[in-house]
């Protein structure tokens, strides 16, 4: 019997990392083969592969948007794709994987030949490099928006004056979690480009950006130039053998954070911080239409890609404009992104059942859970199955939602949690318009979705 090892991680170690591993696990069984799947999930990675599972291999599949050790799978044939990939076609993925040939098993991973899907060809390089940042970046992102949230829930909106207080102490430790996401982000960008060697210059570069004011925009670009100056230093500074070890202790680290130290001070800070500055008073300056427009377009990020690179680039920027009192942006944003998998849930389970199988139906009841979490992924079984028909209507919904949230002058103050944050104190800005953008959203969804599909004959 054939064996398998695979390993799947997505940017928020959410949703895809868990969806991708159970269709690989379903595959896998249906066609007769053995496989160990590894998840590089948000809690760490589970189901570790040991080196008894790697022995009895016969191939390696790699299903992930961030930064995967390979050393391990030296010498067995491997393929690498998009966690996508996996969740859409399981066992061709399988059947791919189990035609890769290795020549040389003293190859270093990266020489072995790979099949690699379209899509992936795309994917690589930047993108990849940004999403580990940001599956890093995320958790912090979180538990400090929650604690803030915590902290004016149980001290007041000045919490920030009553010091030494359990309320003060919440969101203060929340506002230090917080103020690490830009030199998390640029540090694990810098780590994806340039392994280990990037942390260092990648977490000094983010760092001050955060401090010259650069913000999230000088994360990204602070965290990119500190892979690539690593990148170049390996390349073009060529030590003895003898002082070989010194690279990675002292030349690497020291030279590399004195040269990301000189770009963000005296030629990358100031462009990028008027760059941020102008993008948040524009920003700032939309007012009715205007912003409604923003809320449309971001309603419609969300829905298009369900948890892709477009949905994750409006996610990320709305992250960087949480303020005290909240975020208008990232209130659109979680509206647009609960919206598809409740609408859907609305429409399968509730209004147009025979539109939907005996399959859908149980899996719109999941949909609900998942929708009130802010995980926009529960739509992907869907939209996968039919997509010409849902992908317009989430985007259609998102759209509205995000729209009317602005519209409502709705802010959010913390970056996610979906529905279950909202009973918090303080955390939104005008919650019962808020709840009516969400639902109006669904309801289009839902009735678009009921115009479009066909009813389902079952036997």
């Amino acid at each position: 019997m054939k064996k398998l090892v695979a390993v799947t991680s997505c940017p928020t170690g959410i949703a895809h990392t868990y969806m991708a591993a159970e269709a690989l696990q379903i595959a896998a069984k249906e066609m007769g083969y053995e496989i160990k799947v590894e998840t590089q999930g948000s809690v760490g990675a589970e189901n570790i592969i040991d080196e008894n599972d790697l022995r009895e291999a016969d191939a390696v599949i790699i299903a992930a948007d961030t930064n995967v050790d390979k050393s391990r799978f030296v010498g067995k044939p491997l393929i690498e794709v998009p966690v996508k990939e996996a969740i859409k076609d399981a066992k061709g993925l399988i059947t791919r994987a189990l035609e890769v040939k290795v020549s040389d098993k003293k190859e270093l991973i990266d020489d072995v030949q790979k099949i690699k899907s379209k899509e992936r060809s795309n994917r690589t390089g930047p993108y990849k490099h940004l999403m580990t940042g940001v599956s890093f970046m995320i958790p912090f992102v979180v538990a400090g928006g929650i604690l803030l949230a915590l902290g004016f829930a149980f001290g007041g909106i000045y919490v920030y004056n009553v010091h030494g207080s359990i309320a003060e102490t919440l969101f203060s430790t929340g506002k230090q979690a917080f103020a690490l996401m830009i030199p998390v982000l640029a540090g694990y960008i810098a780590y994806s480009i340039a392994d280990r060697p990037g942390l260092v210059p990648g977490f000094v570069g983010g760092a001050l950006a955060s401090t010259i004011g650069a913000g999230f925009l000088g994360a990204l670009v602070a965290g990119f130039a500190a892979g690539y100056v690593v990148v170049g230093i390996k390349k073009f500074v060529k030590l003895p053998k003898a002082l070989d070890g010194l690279m990675p202790v002292l030349i690497l680290p020291v030279l590399s954070t004195i040269i990301m130290a000189l770009l963000m001070v005296y030629i990358l800070g100031s462009p990028v911080k008027a760059l941020n500055d102008g993008l948040f008073a524009w920003l700032k300056s939309l007012q009715g239409a205007n912003a409604a427009i923003l809320g449309l377009i971001l309603g419609l990020m969300q829905a298009f890609d369900m948890g892709g690179p477009v949905n994750k680039a409006a996610y990320v920027f709305a992250t960087g404009t949480i303020v005290a009192g909240g975020s208008g942006i990232m209130a659109a944003v979680m509206a647009g992104g609960m919206v598809p998998p409740l609408g859907i849930a609305l429409a399968s389970t509730v209004i147009a059942r025979k539109k939907f199988t005996e399959e859908e139906r149980e899996a719109g009841k999941a949909a609900w859970a998942l929708g009130a979490s802010f995980i926009t992924e529960g739509a992907i079984p869907f939209a996968a199955a039919d997509p010409l028909k849902v992908i317009p209507s989430i985007m259609a919904g998102s759209g509205v939602a995000g729209a009317l949230s602005m519209l409502f002058g709705c802010k959010l103050a913390v970056p996610h949690g979906g529905l279950w944050v909202l009973v918090i104190p303080n955390v939104m800005t005008n919650l019962l318009l808020y709840i009516i953008a969400i639902a109006t959203g669904m309801v289009v969804t839902a009735i678009m979705l009921t115009i479009l599909k066909k009813d389902v004959v079952e036997e």
